[in-house]
């Protein structure tokens, strides 16, 4: 089971649009589950909006919380969306078996007895990959310390899974569309300081660094991400409109890019 965990403030103003690439993501087998990160101030109704579109798009979750409510969120979005996943991989189950009206509420206690115990078993035990992906945009500058605390909670929930369980963090923007702060581990503790001495950027590129994580997530090298993101931007935008922002020309609104890529 695959998932990426976006956490930002705010919203996306350059690249793809999040919401397009969250659900191109989602066709690829990718959840994806987001968390808004607020201070003393309002994360903002385009950005509410935002949050909540990609989530949806992304099969996943959103929530907006305040920066010492984040590591619990982060931990209780992770799990339950694998909970949810195996539900409804259930649910397609017992539609076969049973019948297009068949819903594992509607069974008897003692059907429904073993069948909920399942669920458990195999979403305890299913192995899981989450790509954190944290928006590192000038604003999230003072948020990085929660965030960072985070990982370092997720990754200890993690480890209480009786399954495979692996953490990845990237960053945007940075140097490619999202750059990698910790590769698949078990032991964040030996990263370092996740957030030491990165150079914060105004802009926030959140589309394209959905594209990229999921990318990774997926366990696509380097030597093939050319060529996949090609196809993703052909499959997204449609190729003239890829082709024209490749050349660096604005697209318009309704071709899912917000404007020219450029960190």
């Amino acid at each position: 089971m695959k998932q990426v965990l976006l956490i930002t403030d705010g919203c996306s103003n350059v690249g793809i649009s999040p919401v397009v690439a969250a659900a191109h993501v989602h066709r690829m087998g990718v959840i994806v589950n987001v968390v808004g990160v607020i201070d003393d101030g309002d994360i903002g109704e385009r950005g509410a909006a935002e949050i909540a579109a990609i989530a949806e798009a992304g099969g996943g979750m959103s929530r907006i919380v305040a920066q010492e409510a984040l590591p619990a969120t982060v931990q209780m979005m992770t799990r339950k969306t694998v909970v949810q996943t195996v539900q409804l991989a259930v649910q397609r189950e017992l539609r076969q078996l049973i019948g297009p009206g068949a819903a594992l509420e509607r069974l008897a206690p003692e059907q429904r007895a073993p069948v909920v115990r399942m669920i458990d078993d195999i979403s305890e035990t299913t192995p899981l990959r989450v790509a954190m992906l944290i928006d590192t945009s000038a604003s999230m500058r003072p948020k990085l310390k929660a965030v960072e605390e985070a990982c370092r909670d997720l990754l200890v929930s993690l480890r209480a899974r009786q399954g495979r369980s692996e953490l990845a963090v990237l960053h945007f923007p940075g140097k490619t569309e999202a750059d990698l702060l910790a590769g698949w581990t078990a032991d964040l503790a030996k990263a370092g300081d996740l957030f030491y001495n990165l150079n914060i950027r105004g802009t926030t590129p959140t589309g394209p660094a959905l594209l990229k994580a999921a990318r990774y997530v997926l366990g696509v090298g380097d030597s093939e991400s050319g060529a996949l993101a090609e196809r993703e931007a052909d499959g997204i935008m449609g190729p003239d409109a890829a082709r024209g922002a490749s050349r660096g020309r604005k697209a318009g609104s309704g071709d899912g890019i917000w404007s020219d890529y450029v960190v």
